[in-house]
């Protein structure tokens, strides 16, 4: 039986950043953490779910902590920089106009599309000196115990950490081990994502428009693409799914207009059906859930992986604080000490994407009105624009 100070259950971004992170700590006599990282799937391999065709917005406070953590030089040559965000509403005279020129930042987030991101992470652990990658392996049983947490694999092997942490997504194997409880809701909506390109040049702005069943966002991309995310009704996505790559880009034309001219080209399709999962503790005796482990949210605001990274960094913080003082990581102190530090911040972002969501993506009449002069008197108002770039860039 082998022993760990961490294991990390799931190999994605924020299984892959929390063990990188992790990896640079020291104990008060300089020796490191010695921890694994469970994997199902290859994260360098295609069918990753965790790093497939996505892209994703990473806010400009999201760079600071990478750059925190060792991993933003790097990270950098395969990020596409938004210095302006456009938001709009279908059919009425609101709009929204954000430039990073206007703040003292360089951009106003980064997008990066999640396979190459996920070799780069891969090779990161790979080329550790205490990061052990399980490979391919699942979690067959758990058990708390009070000195650590004893793991069963599908392999036979058994393990024992002094610290678990699921991140390993909203189908957690954790999550369904312990029985853990969370407050959920359908929000009847699927998302495409597809990679498009424009006749015209994006120039470095992000789009998000606001249509009768749901939000349009189309991110800058490298090569002149875009990422797109079309929230739409179930039956709706359904339909669109169906289309030929002609029929789907004469749809999305009508529904997000000219600003990058005439769309010509769009990649493969995927689609997900979107709902808020949220645990209502997520942290317990020796295990933490991170992520979308601990919190699934509605892509509307583009925040959960930067919730998700902002955990990592929060929990990062906690284990090298509990090292200076000689503490026990996977102690209760220690954790609900991280689980009560992350709380308001994980509580404001569930609360402010899920009154998005709903408020965005309903046909009633005089929530269109309202909807539409907000986002009028937020274009009018310095205050209220200054508010929502700070909350698009990761500030509180």
């Amino acid at each position: 039986m082998t022993h760990y100070d961490v294991v990390i259950n799931g190999g994605g971004m924020a299984g892959a950043v929390l063990a990188l992170g992790l990896s640079r700590l020291r104990r008060a006599d300089g020796s490191a953490l010695r921890i694994a990282v469970i994997e199902a799937v290859a994260p360098d391999a295609d069918t990753h779910p965790g790093f497939d065709a996505r892209s994703i917005a990473l806010a400009g406070h999201s760079r600071e902590l990478l750059e925190q953590l060792g991993l933003w030089s790097q990270l950098a040559g395969l990020t596409t920089p938004i210095t302006h965000i456009q938001v709009s509403d279908q059919g009425h005279l609101g709009q929204v106009n954000i430039s990073a020129d206007d703040y003292p930042v360089p951009a106003l987030g980064y997008v990066v599309e999640l396979h190459p991101l996920g070799q780069l992470l891969y090779r990161h652990l790979q080329q550790s000196d205490t990061i052990e990658l399980l490979c391919p392996a699942r979690i067959q049983t758990l058990m708390q115990q009070n000195e650590h947490v004893m793991l069963t694999l599908n392999s036979g092997r058994q393990l024992t950490a002094t610290l678990l942490v699921a991140a390993d997504g909203n189908r957690s194997v954790v999550r369904q081990q312990l029985g853990l409880p969370s407050r959920r809701l359908d929000y009847r909506q699927s998302a495409i994502i597809a990679n498009v390109q424009g006749a015209q040049p994006h120039g470095g702005r992000a789009f998000e428009r606001f249509t009768r069943e749901g939000p349009i966002a189309l991110l800058p991309m490298g090569e002149g693409r875009c990422s797109l995310v079309w929230c739409a009704s179930t039956e709706r996505a359904e339909q669109l799914m169906t289309m030929d790559d002609d029929a789907f880009l004469r749809q999305l034309q009508q529904e997000f207009g000219y600003r990058l001219g005439r769309l010509q080209r769009t990649g493969r399709r995927h689609c997900y059906p979107l709902t808020l999962d949220e645990l209502e503790r997520p942290w317990h005796h020796r295990v933490v859930l991170i992520g979308n482990a601990a919190h699934l949210l509605h892509p509307i605001a583009g925040q959960g992986f930067n919730l998700g990274l902002r955990d990592v960094a929060a929990l990062v913080e906690s284990v090298g604080q509990a090292l200076k003082a000689e503490q026990d990581i996977g102690s209760y102190p220690v954790l609900s000490g991280y689980g009560q530090a992350r709380q308001p911040d994980q509580a404001a972002i569930v609360g402010l994407t899920t009154a998005l969501a709903l408020l965005f993506s309903n046909d009633n009449p005089a929530l269109a009105v309202g909807r539409n002069l907000g986002l009028m008197a937020m274009a009018a108002s310095g205050t209220f624009k200054d508010k929502l770039a700070w909350r698009a860039m990761g500030k509180r």
